[in-house]
């Protein structure tokens, strides 16, 4: 009893000691032993009783409690106590109530130990999961280093340190190729908690923002918040298109994001493996922002309909082709990063499309004047 009773003390300690260290109230955890005491002791003597554990947050002694229905005669001694015995233990009691009875099951003090230690174990590790969820998901939106540790067709793992980071097929750029051991840079697009607890972190290298971070850590300007990135459109492992502005009428946004002979934006090229990156000038006016968000192409006119978010753009004849682009992929990222819908059209072809348009004009006037007429006609006739 005397070892025993120098466990409890050292248990309270530790209890002490972990709510210092980890946060983790003494409390809590007494609570938390208590409920896997009456688990182990169920399990351990095979016991149908309603029982209680109790242990003392002073010393650690441990207490199991017997709980007992008072009945006139009772029929099941698991459950129930007779009131005549009842009475002894309290005669205040009456048939009803409840009687709590205790009991010191033979080699309970060794059982108590090792579940107090596995139950200690299981919140550290809680609370160890809990605290590098937190600490992953206030780098969420932050750019990340990682060895790959697995490679395949359906996703990348990589080793972040004491957490892994997952990045799905959908994260990865098309034309880049993973290997185990290599060191690469990735996004946190978002920390969600997995099955056991354990903290999730998805990564992204697709991501329209890791090119953002990419130019934040790249050019002061844009980190010290003299020049913002307005918005980002991305076709990832192909091109992507960055729309900059700079309230500063000394600044030149675009300048100073691709920098002297283009070495600023070089570095975020090489890192996304010679991704092309449009680096243009945002613009309040509709009409100017979205001809230069089809540079490198030529604009003529664009016509904006306000309401519909929609704007037509001419070019001319030789420019059609680059102001689409291959597949369409200028067109589209123009048009993802004003968050217009764009129409381009070339000079001629907007020219028949007038034509068009006239003739149709002509012709309905003329079905117009014909209906008229034979309405005229109608008239007199009558």
């Amino acid at each position: 009893m005397k070892n025993q009773a120098i466990d409890n003390q050292e248990l309270i300690l530790a209890l002490e000691e972990l709510e210092k260290e980890k946060g983790i109230k003494k409390e809590y955890l007494l609570e938390s032993i208590e409920t896997a005491l009456v688990t182990a002791y169920k399990r351990n003597f095979d016991s149908l009783e309603n029982v209680k554990v109790q242990m003392d947050k002073k010393t650690g002694a441990t207490h199991v409690y017997a709980i007992k229905e008072v009945m006139e005669n009772a029929n099941d001694e698991d459950t129930e106590i007779s009131l005549k015995e009842a009475r002894k233990i309290n005669p205040d009691l009456k048939e009803g109530d409840s009687v709590e009875i205790e009991i010191k099951p033979r080699d309970f003090g060794r059982i108590a130990a090792q579940t107090a230690k596995q139950v200690i174990i299981q919140k550290l590790r809680e609370v160890e999961r809990e605290i590098l969820f937190n600490q992953f998901d206030e780098k969420k939106g932050e750019i990340v280093s990682g060895l790959v540790q697995k490679a395949d067709k359906n996703i990348v793992v990589l080793d972040l340190g004491r957490l892994e980071g997952v990045m799905p097929t959908k994260e990865q750029v098309p034309t880049e190729n993973y290997r185990v051991n290599d060191k690469i840079k990735a996004y946190i697009v978002s920390v969600e908690k997995g099955s056991k607890g354990a903290p999730q972190v998805i990564v992204s290298r697709s991501h329209p923002d890791f090119v953002r971070k990419l130019l934040e850590f790249e050019i002061p300007e844009i980190y010290e918040g003299v020049i913002e990135i307005k918005s980002v459109s991305r076709d990832a492992g192909y091109r992507s298109k960055v729309a900059v502005y700079s309230p500063d009428p000394n600044i030149d946004p675009v300048g100073s994001c691709v920098g002297q002979k283009g070495v600023r934006i070089q570095n975020v090229i090489n890192e996304l493996h010679g991704e092309k990156i449009d680096v243009i000038e945002w613009d309040e006016d509709p009409s100017i922002y979205i001809s230069s968000s089809l540079l490198p192409a030529k604009i003529l006119a664009v016509d904006i309909k306000e309401e519909e978010k929609f704007a037509q753009v001419i070019v001319p004849d030789d420019q059609l082709s680059l102001a689409i682009g291959k597949s369409g992929q200028n067109a589209r990222l123009a048009a993802r990063l004003t968050g217009w819908k764009i129409d381009i059209k070339s000079e001629t072809q907007f020219r028949e499309m007038l034509m068009a348009a006239q003739n149709e004009e002509k012709s309905d006037e003329k079905q117009e004047n014909d209906s008229e007429k034979l309405q005229e006609n109608s008239n007199e006739n009558e």
